[in-house]
């Protein structure tokens, strides 16, 4: 899905592959689901989420929580809507 982002004001590191597969085993599926959607899918809002990975919106909320307390993914605002926020991973 081609949704373009702008930079965010925090900069996350990118996390080697290793280490994002280990930050990824401790959480709960539906947190390694979600990033899993945003690996094959790119850069999504979190609407665009829950339809994808055909989970509740509270539980995207809750996995993308999870997600960003482990420097999993960042959010970005879109550079097509700035009302909306989306998120990618941090992984090379």
């Amino acid at each position: 899905m081609g949704t373009r982002v702008e930079d965010p004001d925090k900069v996350t590191p990118q996390l080697s592959e290793t280490e994002y597969k280990d930050r990824l085993r401790e959480l709960p599926p539906s947190a390694k689901l979600v990033a899993r959607v945003l690996e094959a899918e790119g850069p999504l809002p979190q609407g665009e989420l829950a339809e994808e990975s055909l989970l509740p919106a509270r539980t995207v909320r809750y996995a993308l929580n999870r997600l960003e307390e482990h420097d999993l993914v960042k959010r970005q605002y879109s550079l097509t809507d700035a009302r909306k926020q989306v998120y990618t991973v941090t992984a090379c």
